[in-house]
């Protein structure tokens, strides 16, 4: 970027970092990346690897699926059944009989019984009413359109989320290169006032300045590197992979203001359009729906019933005569097959009278849910309105934040080029020096950093009203040129 070359030549970098303190940021040290990118193509990635948009996607596909669901109850049921019997028993039984003598004797008669059993049942239920069956059908209807509101939520998050993480990296680098660039004035200082003690010019307190001010600089650096790894590793995981370089806003990026420029207009649509409130509304008339579904258990249920069964019964029995006085024992055996079919058809109507007071109990509950759901919807609308109106103002307070921003880099460049040169002379002294290095610091990361805000509040008052879109990130990403390495 322009800006940072101007703050790098600003302060002079004619030195690298000490040894010792490269020594100490090596635990810091990335994996190579893997490619440079800028905002569309980093989002593209997050669309294809970001778990949460795929669970988002996989949880509207489940949704929709509700809707056949609760149209096939009302649609006619046919089943059918069919079994298969073997059965083989072994019997006896007694009866007297009066042999030549006169005398009574009590004969045993054995029954050998052996048969197969093949049976069918084909039956059809038509719903005439079902109130829970119609009233799950609406639910649905409200269930798919509420998922497909949390899928376009999921795609707007998605936006605003990679937006997000894409210039909290180049933030994070751009405050490793001006901690960078602050050390390594810092060590020049070091190196000058040294000098200057050595040949009696100042007083050993200087050099102690001057030293303090150097070891806080190369801490800076380990913490902004330590940032700066933690940035890219949050991109990372959005996207699953690594980058090498980003591109970064040009120094002349417009600042544009909200179109209208009416703060109520704003929350108005937000109101009206904001994907988590129009997924809250529907989430109440679904437990409204519930409701009515709880309450049908009170109501009577009237079937359609036609159904056919037959059976196929295949066998024979042996019955074993004793012998009796000159007659011989005997065995005969008799076929013991039958069948037959049932046609049936009626109307099937069934009348809840008492469940134990189960029924009244989840009318109760779902009369609460439903309370709890109007609930989140009015809590949804107050977080939408408090967005949106602070998205706004985001947006108005860091253009004018920008601007001002930018003159404080000027007048702190100027203000260090005027106590560097007071130094020379001896008006002004090392900590004067030190001073005016850190403001300049600060200008310079404040004002980086305000330029990303900037981007972010618009694309968060976009979020809120429900309109943000690709092509807002291809707009952002027309200003970003300027390739940025990450490291």
């Amino acid at each position: 970027m322009k800006l940072r070359a101007q703050i790098l030549a600003c302060l002079n970098r004619h030195h690298r970092i000490p040894a010792a303190v490269l020594g100490g940021l090596s635990f810091l040290a990335l994996a190579a990346p893997a490619s440079a990118a800028d905002l569309i193509e980093v989002y593209q990635r997050a669309v294809q690897n970001d778990p949460q948009i795929r669970e988002a996607d996989a949880n509207r596909l489940a949704s929709r699926e509700s809707k056949p669901q609760a149209l096939a109850a009302l649609l006619p049921q046919i089943n059918a059944s069919g079994s298969y019997e073997h059965s083989q028993s072994d019997g006896s039984s007694v009866f007297p009989n009066t042999n030549i003598l006169g005398e009574v004797e009590i004969l045993n008669r054995d029954t050998e019984t052996e048969i197969d059993t093949k049976a069918y049942q084909l039956q059809l239920r038509q719903t005439i009413f079902r109130w829970d069956q119609w009233q799950t059908l609406k639910r649905a209807d409200a269930e798919v359109a509420q998922a497909e509101a949390d899928y376009q939520a999921a795609q707007q998050d998605l936006i605003q989320r990679t937006a997000q993480r894409y210039f909290n990296v180049l933030a994070a680098q751009d405050t490793v290169d001006a901690a960078q660039a602050t050390l390594e004035a810092f060590s020049r200082q070091l190196e000058q006032a040294d000098k200057r003690f050595e040949v009696g010019l100042i007083a050993i307190t200087d050099v102690q300045e001057a030293r303090a001010a150097h070891d806080q600089a190369a801490a800076g650096v380990i913490l902004a590197k330590r940032q700066l790894a933690t940035a890219l590793e949050l991109l990372r995981e959005l996207t699953g992979e690594s980058f090498s370089s980003l591109s970064a806003p040009i120094d002349d990026m417009p600042l544009k203001s909200p179109d209208p420029e009416n703060e109520e207009t704003w929350v108005t649509t937000a109101l009206e359009q904001n994907l988590r409130i129009i997924s809250a509304r529907l989430a109440t008339d679904i437990a409204k729906q519930d409701v009515r579904v709880a309450r049908s258990g009170h109501f009577p249920t009237i079937d359609l019933v036609a159904g056919r069964s037959g059976n196929d019964i295949t066998g024979d029995q042996t019955i074993t005569n004793p012998p009796i006085g000159p007659i011989p024992e005997t065995r005969q055996t008799y076929p013991a097959d039958r069948d037959g079919v049932d046609d049936s058809i009626g109307v099937q109507v069934t009348l809840p009278i008492y469940s134990g007071g189960a029924t009244s109990s989840r009318v109760r509950q779902r009369v609460y849910l439903h309370r709890a759901a109007r609930e989140r919807l009015e809590r949804a609308n107050r977080e939408t309105e408090r967005a949106a109106r602070d998205a706004y103002l985001g947006v108005m307070s860091e253009m004018s934040r920008v601007k001002a921003l930018k003159q404080a880099l000027e007048s702190s460049k100027t203000a260090l080029q005027a106590t560097e040169a007071g130094f020379e002379v001896g008006t002004r002294t090392t900590v004067d020096v030190l001073d005016a290095r850190r403001r300049l610091f600060e200008a310079q990361t404040n004002y980086s950093r305000s330029r990303y805000d900037y981007i972010i509040n618009v694309l968060n008052l976009q979020l809120a009203t429900g309109t943000l879109k690709q092509a807002d990130l291809q707009e952002i990403n027309s200003y970003l040129t300027e390739r940025v390495i990450t490291r």
